[in-house]
This record gives structure tokens, C-alpha cells and sequence, in this order.
């Protein structure tokens, strides 16, 4: 059997996020406490207690999402729940790069925390800088959603699966892609709640500073391929993670593709690590044959797919 660990992105993070989790497994509230100290600050008390609104905040929402990510995957080591240790390949949803680059020994927890808190940082100054949003297209192909944004001044920012794409930029120009996607036969067009045009070039000051914070960071080889969200290709050297990491603010998460490469790659078997269960339904629709669930959710009775 052939596995893929998957750990997803912005989005998944709610005041109480990895309570449970680390009440039940040493191992996920060592990480917790492990991430108060690097940051200097009460970050797991804010993700057991919120409030919300600060949780929710670009620059704690990131390192949040990461730690509750290597938690889990902590957690099912010591509790004997990942059926291959180290993985045959490893993916992350947007953010969820880090959190997979930490499983695959490219970067070290304390530096990849300190990388998402910086990259918030940045990301949140961007939309402070040029209001702009996101939205999700429902109902619509790649083809005619690239259309709509060369008409419209939006880019596509990700691709999740068949009929469920991303969109971002300006907010004029999300409004206006919105609108011409209902026109031309979206099944449902919804605003993301998000404090900025994640993935397209409003992100480009952003990326500029991110390269910085890279350049100054450790990254090995990673152990266990990484699909890249940029061009959904296996990579290992740590010349191409750094890059992938700096260029992923600006250009499409591809997950879809990702998800197919997986499956072209021989993986029968795929496992969400963190918070729900998001990425192993878009898994059952982009490739029905692979068998998807999050163990560490079923074991906490929140329920698997």
C-alpha cells in the first residue's frame, strides 16, 4: 500500500481547535506548549479559548492552523495510527505546505512556526494595502472561470475539484467575476471571509518579504516527496521547496491535479492530518478509488471519512 499524507490550509481553524487533541495525547499538548515558547506568546490558549476574532486574525490564524497540523501528526505516531512512517508522498493545502515540509523533515517545527507567523504578518499588511477578497465558483469549469477573470481583472487562486474553484483580487473585480459567473450558469457563487486576495498578484509585496524569511531559514531535502501546490510536480530538493513556498502566495493552489498526480503515483491510500475531514472529501471526488480518512479525528469521535 502506497500512502500520502495531506494537511490542510486557511480556513480550518475554530476557537477550540486541538483541545480535545491534546487532552487526549501528550504527545499534541508537548507540541501546543512547545509552540508557546517559540512564539512567546499563549497561542494554544488562544486556539482552546479564542476569542474568535483574534484567532481568526491572518498572523495567529496561520502558526494556529500549523500546530494544530503537527499536533495531530504527533499524536498518531505515538499512538501507532500512521500506517507509514515516513510517507511515501505528502501534500498541503495552501498553508498546509508547512505543516507536510515538517512531517517530511524539510523544515523544523520552531522554524516553520516562526515562517507561518511572518508569512500572516505579511499576507495581512497586503490587505491592508489593496482591499481585495476571494470567492468560490461553484458549478463552473476551470476554462470558464479563467475567462470570466481575463474579462473581469480576477485570477483563479485555486482549483480544489471538479466544479469548485477559487477566485481572488481587487474587490471590484471579484464583484464582477461574481456576477458574470451567475450569469453564465455558476450553480453558487460565495464570498470567502478572508482579509485578503490570497494567491493572486495582490500578494506580491508579500511574497517579496516571504523570499527574505526563507532565505534565512534552514530547509533540508525533504524525505518524502512534496506535490507542490504551484505545479502539482513531486519535489525534494530544498532549491525547489523554497521556491514553491514563495511562489504559492501569487500563483493557483492546484489541488485538484495534486490529488490526480497522487493517484498517478501509485497511492491507494490517503490521510488528512489536523482539524476535519475538508480534504478527504475533495479527495473522493477528484479520485473516487483512493481510500481517504482522518484517523485522529475518528479516534476523538468526531467522525471519518
Amino acid at each position: 500500500m502506497t500512502i500520502a499524507y495531506v494537511f490542510p490550509g486557511q480556513g480550518s481553524q475554530t476557537v477550540g481547535m486541538g483541545a480535545k487533541l491534546a487532552a487526549a495525547s501528550p504527545a499534541a499538548r508537548r507540541t501546543f506548549l512547545e509552540a508557546d515558547e517559540v512564539l512567546g506568546f499563549p497561542l494554544s490558549r488562544l486556539c482552546w479559548e479564542g476569542p474568535e476574532e483574534e484567532l481568526t486574525a491572518t498572523a495567529n490564524a496561520q502558526p494556529a492552523l500549523l500546530v494544530s497540523s503537527v499536533a495531530a501528526w504527533r499524536a498518531g505516531v505515538e499512538d501507532g495510527l500512521w500506517r507509514a512512517v515516513p510517507p511515501s508522498f505528502v501534500a498541503g493545502h495552501s498553508l498546509g505546505e508547512y505543516s507536510a515540509l515538517v512531517v517530511a523533515g524539510a523544515l523544523t517545527f520552531p522554524d516553520a512556526l516562526r515562517l507561518v507567523r511572518r508569512r500572516g504578518e505579511l499576507m495581512h499588511a497586503c490587505g491592508l494595502a489593496a482591499p481585495s477578497t476571494m470567492a468560490a465558483v461553484l458549478g463552473l469549469d476551470e476554462e470558464a472561470v479563467a475567462t470570466i477573470c481575463a474579462e473581469t481583472g480576477a485570477e483563479i487562486a485555486n482549483v480544489n475539484a471538479p466544479g469548485q474553484i477559487g477566485i481572488s483580487g481587487p474587490l471590484a473585480a471579484v464583484e464582477r467575476a461574481s456576477a458574470l459567473a451567475r450569469e453564465r450558469g455558476a450553480r453558487r457563487v460565495l464570498p470567502l471571509n478572508v482579509s485578503a486576495a490570497f494567491h493572486s498578484s495582490v500578494m506580491l509585496p508579500a511574497a517579496e518579504g516571504l523570499a527574505e524569511a526563507i532565505a534565512a531559514t534552514p530547509v533540508a531535502d525533504a524525505q518524502a516527496p512534496l506535490i507542490g501546490n504551484v505545479d502539482a510536480v513531486p519535489i525534494t530538493r530544498a532549491a525547489d521547496i523554497r521556491r514553491e513556498l514563495v511562489d504559492q502566495l501569487t500563483r493557483p493552489v492546484r489541488w485538484q491535479r495534486t490529488i490526480e498526480v497522487l493517484a498517478e503515483h501509485g497511492v491507494t491510500a490517503l490521510y488528512e492530518v489536523g482539524t476535519g475531514t475538508v480534504l478527504c472529501g475533495l479527495a473522493k471526488r477528484i479520485a473516487p478509488q483512493l481510500s481517504v480518512e482522518n484517523p485522529v479525528e475518528a479516534v476523538l469521535g468526531k467522525g471519518s471519512s
